[in-house]
């Protein structure tokens, strides 16, 4: 007999707000270089991609990781510097209301809903309340462990007070969903709204596509 699912994990950027990748993009064509450079060095170089899993687990600061990724974009062709690196990959983010709303509407109706989210930059979740909307906030850089790692959905979990099978993760990243089946966690892969509402629908056993009838109060600012 399955476990019926009763708790959701958000991932934060790319599922509470518009997509990261195309912010990343954007920002790679300010650049006068290919848009997915950025991308694409923090997924396939090694220098790039140690930086940010340092940096997501909290053993890098953020001046030390914009100064080290500007080096590598420099490598590349790109003149950028590194103090305010990261606010300028994020300019392009903004939150997105309906998926605000959805958090709402599936905490009002008595599921417990948790955020896990591997943070970039000091003020990435600036304008948010993170505290008010969720029974769990885990952060990688608080906790030491990233996703995809199956610690980090452990972490979750415990503080979210669910067990893995009970627990639905949303997130924008396959890998990420992935590595969250293999720790006991269904996974909704979010590409908008009205898709993964429906997809919880369908786990919780319940209708939470009426999002406009539960206003979020988190996000205090579109910044």
């Amino acid at each position: 007999m399955s476990t019926r699912i009763s708790a959701v994990l958000f991932d934060f950027g790319g599922v509470l707000t518009t997509s990261l990748i195309e912010a990343f993009e954007t920002f790679g064509a300010t650049l006068g270089v290919d848009p997915r450079l950025p991308l694409r060095l923090l997924a396939k170089d090694e220098r790039s991609s140690a930086l940010l899993v340092e940096h997501e687990e909290g053993r890098l600061g953020q001046r030390e990781f914009e100064d080290g990724f500007a080096e590598r974009l420099r490598a590349h062709g790109a003149d950028i510097q590194g103090p305010g690196l990261l606010s300028l990959m994020q300019t392009g983010l903004r939150p997105d209301r309906a998926m605000l709303d959805l958090v709402a509407e599936v905490r009002n109706a008595g599921h417990r809903v948790g955020l896990l989210s591997n943070s970039l930059g000091d003020d990435c979740y600036a304008g948010f309340d993170l505290e008010s909307m969720f029974d769990a906030v885990v952060i990688s850089g608080e906790i030491g462990v990233r996703k995809p790692s199956r610690r980090a959905y452990a972490i979750a979990c415990e503080r979210l007070g669910t067990e893995p099978a009970e627990t639905v993760m949303v997130d924008d990243l396959e890998h990420n969903i992935v590595a969250a089946r293999r720790a006991g966690l269904a996974g909704i892969l979010h590409c908008e709204a009205v898709t993964t509402a429906a997809e919880l629908r369908a786990l919780l056993h319940q209708d939470v596509t009426k999002v406009e009838t539960q206003p979020a109060q988190a996000a205090q600012t579109d910044a």
